[in-house]
């Protein structure tokens, strides 16, 4: 089932059809982003809301590309030894 929220995020409002599962995960998204863009304008001499959204979504990207690059390489390590456990469990049993 659908519900009708309204998100704010940088001064502007935005309507959406959510699902009840999704409504809590995208209020939490646009807190974090409303506080990144917070952080951005006190940081740095930010003027326009577009530029601090610009950095918000550039940071965002870029930890999430972190994210999936550090799974991905875990991913790859696990592999490498689950197939020397393997081969070393082989060669004990013959």
């Amino acid at each position: 089932m659908k519900q009708k929220i309204k998100l704010n995020i940088g001064n502007r409002i935005y309507p959406l059809s959510v699902s009840v599962e999704q409504e809590e995960v995208l209020r939490k998204a646009a807190k974090e982003i409303n506080e990144m863009i917070t952080k951005y304008e006190k940081s740095y001499a930010v003027k326009d809301k577009q530029d601090s959204l610009a950095m918000c979504a550039l940071e965002i990207f870029t930890n999430n590309k972190k994210i999936t690059m550090d799974q991905s390489k875990l991913g790859t390590n696990n592999e490498e030894k689950l197939k020397e456990l393997i081969e070393l469990i082989d060669k004990n049993i013959n």
